[in-house]
């Protein structure tokens, strides 16, 4: 049965109610609706905690698809019980990790503004995430801080809008990664957009974000790493080069 995401309409809603839909073989569990993120897009699943209705919690360790996009798997972490079908739930989401991440990924978006090439790889994480360029140019990390810096004091708005699948495959060009092309069979595709009127940006993304790009707070350029002749890594860290958030 599928699941509705109900964060991909709200990324700030952390807590819901749910009832148990089914339970995998290994333990995983499907519900009616879920608030947890879904491991995808380079972006990591939410863990958290199921709270039952005596009062005990179920902890979950990891946030996945099934078989197909519609489908969300909650894995509870070893040793955790197993709910039943049919079962109420009240879900809550590891805030502050989640946060972290909307963060992050925001980041990574200002980041392909400050360096507008074709993206060949990324991985969003809590303290560090890395974006790879296609790319065989020198640049300076110094300068790529100070403009990604300027976009987050700036604090342009940060805003979904939604598109059909057959307007992303007429549309080929907003796609920014160059391996990896956005999921479409689901009937409508989201563009994160950021600045009034996109001004700044849009691109394809399902990820979770902030909602104003002063949210992201103090980043920097901690490295970029040369792999191959025509490929630069970016390492995005928290805080400023002398000190982390």
């Amino acid at each position: 049965m599928p699941t509705t995401a109900l964060y991909r309409d709200d990324f700030y809603l952390s807590t819901a109610e749910a009832v148990v839909t089914n339970i995998q073989e290994d333990g995983s569990v499907e519900l009616d609706q879920t608030v947890f993120y879904a491991t995808s897009g380079g972006q990591p699943g939410d863990i958290g905690k199921f709270e039952r209705a005596d009062g005990s919690t179920i902890q979950i360790a990891l946030t996945r698809h099934g078989e197909t996009k519609d489908i969300i798997l909650h894995q509870p972490a070893e040793g955790e019980p197993r709910p039943e079908i049919g079962e109420k739930l009240v879900l809550h989401v590891d805030w502050p990790r989640r946060y972290k991440l909307m963060r992050m990924h925001t980041a990574c978006h200002l980041l392909s503004v400050v360096c507008p090439f074709p993206i060949t790889g990324a991985a969003v994480g809590e303290d560090e995430s890395r974006v790879d360029f296609d790319m065989g140019e020198t640049i300076d990390k110094e300068q790529v801080t100070a403009d990604l810096m300027r976009l987050v004091g700036e604090n342009h708005p940060v805003f979904l809008q939604w598109i059909t699948d057959e307007e992303l495959v007429a549309n080929p060009g907003i796609v920014k990664s160059k391996n990896v092309r956005p999921p479409i069979g689901m009937g409508r595709v989201s563009l994160v957009c950021i600045g009034e009127n996109s001004s700044v940006d849009s691109q394809p993304c399902g990820g979770t974000h902030v909602s104003e790009t002063q949210e992201v707070g103090a980043i920097h350029i901690a490295k970029i790493e040369k792999k191959g002749k025509e490929n630069r890594r970016f390492r995005i860290r928290f805080g400023t080069p002398d000190a982390s958030a």
